[in-house]
């Protein structure tokens, strides 16, 4: 048998409201249906270049801060950036925000780092803008269910 998949899902939740998305992420993820794909879940302090190089696919969590990815999250693309440049090519990932106003500026904060990265963004970005809506849950637990069924099936 062929050995699981690794989907790393690396999110910055310093609230009640943004750790209620990430959780819904790895919710997705886990998915009764999904047989072969091997979830791990860490903050981005916590997640490095040698997490990254063990997975076959990463789905990235991040608050807007000052329209602005959170400080935690640059500080795991400039520890993991260079480690990984020829490594990770063709990753594939998809990535939400939770934005307090538009998300643009961290959605092309995100974008121009993966890009340098090479790797593959396979769903449109999520993000979550405004006051905190239940919808949001929902909405990151299908990413979650979305990227770990591809990573089942060989989508990705």
């Amino acid at each position: 048998m062929d050995r699981k998949k690794k989907l790393l899902i690396v999110s910055h939740a310093p609230s009640p409201n943004t750790l209620s998305l990430r959780d819904a992420v790895a919710q997705g993820a886990h998915h009764e249906d999904i047989e072969n794909v091997e979830v791990t879940v860490l903050a981005p302090l916590d997640a490095g270049p040698d997490d990254v190089l063990a997975c076959d696919a990463i789905i990235l969590g991040t608050t807007e801060n000052l329209g602005y990815m959170s400080g935690a999250l640059k500080d795991f693309f400039d520890r993991s950036y260079y480690p990984c440049l020829e490594k990770t090519q063709g990753l594939p990932f998809a990535y939400y925000i939770r934005a307090g106003h538009d998300g643009t500026g961290t959605q092309r904060a995100i974008d121009s780092i993966t890009t340098g990265l090479r790797w593959k963004v396979v769903q449109e970005p999520l993000i979550c803008r405004g006051e905190f809506q239940p919808e949001f849950v929902t909405q990151c637990e299908k990413l979650g269910l979305s990227m770990a069924a591809s990573l089942d099936v060989g989508i990705i």
